[in-house]
């Protein structure tokens, strides 16, 4: 079966970068949706960034122009480059993925049925 695994995150001043890892195991790239999701404290869950097999990517408007997602399918693994950290954007970050036959992948979090145990970024 699937699993994903994440690293990267930590501690930032604002105006800095960090570029999280999600590592995956169990499963080949095509086909898959992949996503990074984040969650404050006594918040949601919230999508940040997407990228299909194929390549395409989204973004929540709160992070275009500043995080960056791509992927390695020769490593099995996912990258999201956060740069101009805000204090806001403060969270437990998390990788997910999901099988999806038909185009588009989507940016609920509840459509995803695989996780990561996420990966903490705190931005001062």
């Amino acid at each position: 079966h699937v699993q994903l695994v994440e690293s990267g995150g930590g501690s930032v001043q604002a105006g800095g970068s960090l570029r999280l890892s999600c590592v995956a195991s169990g499963y080949t790239p095509d086909g898959y949706c992949m996503g990074w999701f984040r969650q404050a404290p006594g918040k949601e869950r919230e999508g940040v960034a997407i990228i299909g097999s194929s390549g395409s990517t989204g973004y929540a408007d709160s992070v275009k122009g500043r995080f960056t997602i791509s992927k390695d399918n020769a490593e099995n693994t996912v990258y999201l480059q956060m740069n101009s950290l805000k204090p806001e954007d403060t969270a437990m970050y998390y990788c997910a993925a999901v099988y999806r036959l038909q185009p588009g992948c989507p940016t609920q979090a509840d459509e995803y049925n695989v996780w990561g145990q996420g990966t903490q970024v705190t931005v001062s």
